[in-house]
């Protein structure tokens, strides 16, 4: 059985991740919040962590046996990157799937980016499998449709829906191999 770790997971985003993931077989979620109660989904036959990403002996202990770490965060992430990323190392947890921001490589930076732009820094430099997907804005579409953009090309098309990053989300977790080591704009076509 494949186990998933969602950090983050009371998060908008998160909350479509995991019910994707949780009609994908074999698979054990493992959900990581500050705040139990804010997660909004039903946590049957899941494990629910309370805890910060920054109570650095929690993480280690959360991380440690799992196959994916996902990471949906928002605040300090640049040191909650660093964090996640030495735990994940310690270890021997290769696989990451990390949520940044359209529009990271912009110059000049917008400062609202900039925790977006260290996150990808960190996790780009860690020596471990990656997956950065940079979406746009998110949506709450009944819809799955998105495109590609790889780091360096132009980002284009528009608003995404959460429902369309978790599809894609739950792909890469199903196939480990796809877009290893890469830095992906997703959005609407």
């Amino acid at each position: 059985m494949k186990k998933v770790l969602v950090i983050g997971a009371s998060g908008s985003l998160a909350k479509h991740i995991i019910d994707t993931l949780k009609n994908v077989p074999d698979l054990h979620l493992t959900l990581l919040s500050r705040s139990k109660s804010h997660i909004a989904n039903d946590t049957t036959n899941c494990t629910v962590v309370e805890a910060d990403v920054m109570d650095y002996a929690k993480l280690k202990n959360v991380i440690a046996g799992q196959d994916i770490v996902y990471v949906n965060l928002a605040g300090n992430l640049e040191a909650m990157s660093k964090n996640i990323v030495k735990a994940m190392q310690e270890t021997g947890v290769k696989r990451i799937i990390a949520i940044s921001s359209i529009g990271i490589y912009e110059t000049p930076l917008k400062p609202v980016l900039v925790p977006y732009r260290k996150l990808a820094d960190v996790i780009e430099s860690s020596g471990l499998d990656y997956t950065i997907l940079r979406p746009d804005w998110f949506t709450n579409g009944n819809e799955i449709d998105y495109a590609l953009t790889h780091k360096g090309e132009p980002e284009t098309g528009s608003a995404i829906s959460r429902k369309s990053i978790a599809a894609f989300v739950a792909t890469l977790v199903q196939n480990p191999e796809l877009h290893k080591n890469e830095n992906l704009g997703i959005s609407k076509p």
